[in-house]
């Protein structure tokens, strides 16, 4: 099933739960960390269901759907894409880690750090997204299994989290492809 972005600003959740039944779900869950920019939540509610993720946690002080912003920006993938909200990173990782053997990547630029290109993708795999300006919280990458980045080579230190997120994504499904399909 396939809707253009009319039909899924449109759709009702009643509807479409019967042909959610259908959608295919990676063993990929995205965690955002204190997301602040609503457009950027709604931005990565639409990367979460191009690839297909399994779970998007929201964590920490951001907002939730049903926002207007988050819902004008998801283009309404937020009724389609499984979602929850939890208080802090932490207990989406207990959680994850509690029923299923899951790797935890955060993407962030940090000494520990490898280049997203040369990381190791098993999974299921938890990927983490941080703030726009402050990034993933110190506190989280010690709790994670690794931290990739990628590579800037201009004066600009960063690129916006969706930019981000998509790079990463899509590198770890291209990576991961035979156990995807």
């Amino acid at each position: 099933m396939k809707l253009n972005a009319r039909q899924l600003r449109e759709v009702s959740e009643k509807e479409i739960s019967d042909k959610l039944k259908g959608i295919k779900r990676r063993p990929i869950y995205f965690i955002l960390e204190n997301v602040y920019d609503t457009y950027n939540v709604g931005g990565l509610f639409r990367l979460a269901d191009a690839i297909g993720v399994a779970k998007l946690y929201l964590c920490g002080e951001m907002e939730t759907p049903p926002n207007h912003k988050i819902k004008k920006a998801s283009i309404g993938t937020y009724k389609i894409v499984p979602w929850e909200y939890r208080q802090s990173v932490k207990e989406a990782i207990e959680e994850l880690r509690q029923n299923y053997k899951i790797q935890i990547i955060a993407v962030e630029q940090d000494k520990n750090s490898v280049s997203y290109a040369k990381a190791d993708y098993s999974l299921p795999v938890a990927l983490i997204f941080g703030n726009e300006t402050y990034g993933v919280h110190p506190e989280t990458l010690k709790l994670v299994d690794q931290i990739v980045e990628i590579p800037m080579w201009g004066v600009n230190k960063s690129l916006n989290v969706i930019v981000s997120a998509a790079i990463v994504s899509y590198h770890m499904v291209g990576t991961s492809a035979g156990h995807l399909s």
